[in-house]
């Protein structure tokens, strides 16, 4: 998963320098700050999300309030940030779906998801779990590849929605792997989980928050990380590459965002305090739990690392035939 991470991190004693040097000089903020969270509540961005803003009011003692404002991939409440003043008052939390949206949604937006929209912080990264029905008769993925090939088409795959990173991860193991199976969108990620645990679909992908208890309830069985390293929180999911000597990598992440045209001052400060409060260790305590990597990054590093997934999955959505819904 490091090799996604276009060397972030490496250097964190000159970032807190550059910020040092570099933040607000007007009093900022003088009112309560707005954090939109473009998902229902409990999911990843709306839990990582609160996790770090907590920990940034306690670091600054700022006001700032969290809104969900959920709907159409993220759309609903990326456009709201994207058309709010550029005063520095307004921010955004999104998953891997930004990086979707802007080839999936191409000509059909009223707004640029990455021109109305700056990067201000990559705040950790969390690689994906593919998980199985307990009565799909295999008990590995080398097992579950070969069940696949051999039967065309009959295996059903769950997502969160067309185009969420779920979506997008398992299009690659098919194509890595030769098999096909059919997918089958929800509106989140708990009405698939539910229905891979009644088996009307046999394998879903998704984070290690929404899997792992039903893996630990031994109510679905988890096969691999799609990851070249296990993770702290489910040290017994074996890497993609062990299960099946693929080189696989897929995960959603978190990033903070916010309207373009906000002061390069205001954005630097609040990277700053993303980084100081994601390099807390009781922050990076609570991301482990969740499987979530850690970052915190430069406004500078984040917009280099959302072009890179951007472009990559404009790739898998051309070459798919990928429409939305």
């Amino acid at each position: 998963m490091n090799r996604r991470l276009f060397g972030l991190g490496v250097g964190a004693g000159i970032f807190g320098l550059y910020f040092s040097k570099e933040l607000v000089a007007a009093p900022w903020p003088t009112r309560p700050i707005r954090w939109v969270v473009p998902y229902a509540p409990g999911g990843l961005s709306d839990t990582s999300t609160r996790i770090v803003v907590q920990k940034i009011i306690e670091l600054t003692g700022w006001t700032i309030v969290i809104e969900n404002k959920p709907g159409a991939n993220a759309l609903i409440g990326s456009e709201y940030v994207a058309r709010a003043a550029p005063d520095g008052y307004t921010f955004l939390n999104v998953l891997a779906a930004h990086s979707v949206n802007p080839t999936l949604y191409a000509g059909a937006l009223n707004f640029d998801p990455l021109k109305s929209l700056t990067p201000v912080s990559l705040v950790g990264i969390t690689p994906l779990i593919i998980a199985i029905n307990k009565a799909l008769p295999v008990k590995d993925l080398k097992e579950l590849i070969a069940y696949a090939k051999a039967n065309p088409g009959k295996l059903s795959y769950g997502s969160s929605g067309i185009g969420a990173a779920a979506h997008m991860a398992t299009e690659q193991f098919k194509t890595a792997t030769g098999i096909d199976m059919v997918h089958v969108p929800y509106k989140g990620s708990g009405p698939a989980l539910q229905d891979l645990m009644s088996n009307n679909i046999q394998v879903l992908i998704d984070t290690p928050p929404t899997l792992m208890p039903q893996v630990r309830s031994n109510n679905i069985k988890a096969l691999a990380l799609m990851s070249s390293r296990r993770l702290a929180s489910a040290p017994d999911v074996p890497t993609i590459s062990e299960a099946s000597g693929l080189d696989l990598d897929c995960a959603t992440w978190s990033m903070f965002l916010t309207t373009t045209g906000v002061p390069k001052e205001i954005i630097n400060k609040m990277a700053y305090e993303t980084k100081r409060a994601v390099n807390s260790p009781d922050i990076q305590a609570r991301f482990e739990q969740l499987g979530l990597e850690p970052i915190g990054s430069s406004p500078e590093e984040a917009s280099k690392f959302l072009k890179s997934e951007v472009t990559k999955m404009a790739v898998i959505i051309q070459s798919k035939n990928i429409k939305p819904e």
